[in-house]
């Protein structure tokens, strides 16, 4: 984490546009189901409010595909951070139109506002630079706080640096890059990864990474089956990515060529269809049977994965092992959370998405060391890519 943060310039009586990530869960009624995202964001504009800067926040919200629609205003988040915060943080009606210009004109130090959804925009996700300027002159600085669209060249994360000055990372961001970038230069080990979700192809530069990082990597979920396949076994009806077969048997000699124990499953829980209440069964991995699907990782894998966790000293979970949405099919992802929960002395991080929510809902969150607040963001990290959003802040 070379990179300056709110706490490196002075902010004092600065107008500052703050990029946050308050694309949170809404229901039928347009009330916020999940203020994660949100209360993230707090330290980050206390920090500001409270050293005298007037603060612009901004957000996306959901995919309103570049037009103004009420379903995906920010109304919901502006009434949650007046909440949370004690002041008023009164929505502006436009992104960059007279009503944004004006409060933000009017903005005084220890105020905050927030503008209305920057994807009302076509010409946010362009990153187109006419935009982006309208953007950064409600301002004199920028702070990036949004870790979520940190791997996303648009206007509100990269166009606005080339026009404000200067540019530096909120404390969200910071924790982000500190904690997961200490695990993958610097970590305690031995390091484990357990890496689950639907598809090889999502995690082939995830994995490629890691290989030449970790001591241990553990695969689960969706994927595994076809790593299943490609040692010759029988996965039924299992999720499986034919083209990926050879490559499957790639990796798994690059573990072995790297020294890396590798482990895949060594009995599933597999079901007669994809729903909570099909039939199910406990199988041996290489012997799913026609007409099942594997679903779940089984109870010797779920006492394997866990003996490993319980020796690590630095772990990270990117993706469920199992078809956790489906309580029948829950066991394997908990059981992983649970291990991860009970080593105690260990650096746990959880790679966002799926594995992130899985957390929270089976109530392990407070567990844990880390847990991402960007699923697309956290793999493109621990893939090693760049982030256009932190690459744009200013160098220490």
């Amino acid at each position: 984490m070379n990179k300056k943060t709110i706490e490196d310039v002075q902010v004092s009586g600065k107008k500052v546009l703050v990029r946050c990530d308050f694309n949170v869960p809404l229901d039928g009624e347009g009330k916020i189901t999940d203020d994660t995202r949100i209360t993230a964001a707090l330290p980050t504009i206390k920090y500001l409010l409270a050293n005298n800067a007037a603060v612009i926040l901004c957000s996306h919200m959901g995919r309103p595909k570049g037009e103004f629609n009420p379903k995906y205003s920010l109304k919901p988040v502006a009434e949650r951070l007046t909440e949370l915060l004690g002041v008023e943080v009164p929505l502006a009606a436009d992104v960059i139109g007279d009503s944004a210009k004006a409060m933000a004109a009017a903005l005084k130090p220890g105020q905050a506002m927030l503008i209305e959804n920057v994807r009302f925009h076509k010409e946010e996700e362009k990153n187109d630079p006419e935009f982006a300027k309208a953007l950064a002159s409600l301002a004199e600085m920028y702070v990036n706080d949004a870790f979520g669209t940190a791997h996303r060249a648009h206007a509100s994360t990269e166009g606005v640096t080339h026009y404000l000055s200067p540019c530096v990372a909120g404390y969200l961001i910071g924790k982000e890059l500190g904690v997961m970038g200490a695990a993958l230069e610097d970590p305690a080990r031995p390091f484990i990864a357990i890496l689950g979700g639907a598809k090889v192809s999502d995690k082939i530069g995830v994995i490629k990474n890691l290989l030449e990082k970790v001591d241990v990597l553990l695969i689960g979920g969706g994927m595994s089956y076809t790593f299943q396949k490609a040692l010759g076994g029988a996965i039924g009806n299992s999720l499986l990515e034919a083209d990926k077969i050879d490559l499957a048997k790639e990796l798994l000699q690059l573990a072995e060529a790297k020294g890396v124990k590798l482990l895949l499953p060594v009995d599933n829980e597999a079901a007669d269809s994809f729903s909570n209440d099909a039939m199910r069964i406990t199988v041996h991995s290489k012997e799913i049977p026609d007409g099942f699907e594997g679903m779940d990782i089984g109870p010797e894998t779920q006492k394997m994965f866990a003996a490993e966790i319980a020796k690590a000293k630095t772990i990270i979970w990117n993706g469920p092992v199992g078809v956790s949405e489906f309580p029948n099919f829950a066991k394997g992802t908990i059981a992983v959370a649970q291990a991860m929960a009970d080593n105690a002395d260990a650096v746990t991080i959880i790679g966002g998405g799926d594995s992130a929510a899985a957390v929270e809902k089976f109530g392990f969150a407070d567990k844990m060391t880390h847990i991402s607040t960007g699923g697309g963001a956290s793999l493109e990290f621990l893939e090693g890519k760049t982030l256009p959003g932190v690459a744009a802040l200013d160098d220490k």
